[in-house]
């Protein structure tokens, strides 16, 4: 008989302190900083391929933001209905936003405009994310330029090494254990991204609490077959 995984919450909540940094420490750090009691209203823009961490850092921030007790605007491009701008936010997070629709795009601008430029109080941190630099966006001309208008960093992909270590860092944290052969596997048999893998490692961990099995490649590939 099978046990029934409950949704108790197996991934890490993304925060600074478990995202590995590797070549991006300059934008953790700027990130950290600008979280902070101390942060600038000068706006922030990531930029990098898919699976480069940019969704973790923007949820990051977002977390160390509410630990503070502010709240928070979130815009991707899944939401196809965002709110009205609130002057209670301390901060606006734009993901995605190389997908953004006309609609989004401007929801983003109205937003951007009220944070810097606000009816009441000081201005409000913009932190926004994109696979493609501000320059290449294609988006409205008013909206492009003014996310390229603070600090811009490029988020670079994890070299194999450091994408094993976060493997094996990330299993240790759930109470797994990854064999140096079953990280291989999962590097040669799926995609190499980071977010790629950490949703196959949520997927095993998932499938090895059902059969109270450890992960191994037999599991991998009896987890492959019944899904």
């Amino acid at each position: 008989m099978k046990q029934i995984a409950l949704d108790i919450g197996l991934a890490s909540t993304p925060s600074f302190d478990n995202f590995f940094a590797g070549p991006n420490v300059a934008a953790l750090a700027h990130l950290e900083l600008s979280s902070s009691s101390t942060r600038a209203s000068v706006p922030t823009y990531l930029w990098g391929y898919s699976g480069s961490g940019k969704t973790h850092l923007l949820r990051a921030a977002c977390e160390a933001l509410r630990e503070q007790g502010a709240r928070v605007g979130w815009l991707d491009a899944s939401v196809q209905s965002p709110p009205e701008f609130s002057e209670s936010w301390a901060a606006v997070v734009l993901d995605e936003c190389h997908l953004y629709n006309a609609v989004q795009q401007q929801v983003a601008f109205n937003w951007f405009i009220n944070s810097i430029y606000p009816a009441e109080g000081q201005p409000r941190w913009v932190l926004a994310a994109g696979d493609l630099p501000p320059a290449d966006l294609m988006l409205r001309e008013d909206l492009r330029t003014r996310l390229g208008w603070g600090n811009v960093f490029e988020l670079h992909a994890l070299s194999e090494p450091e994408r094993r270590a976060v493997l094996k860092r990330e299993a240790d944290v759930r109470g797994l254990f990854l064999s140096d052969d079953v990280v291989d596997f999962m590097l040669r048999r799926f995609s190499r991204d980071l977010g790629s893998l950490m949703r196959l490692l949520d997927k095993l961990d998932a499938h090895a609490l059902q059969t109270q099995r450890a992960i191994t490649i037999p599991l991998i590939k009896d987890m492959l077959e019944t899904q």
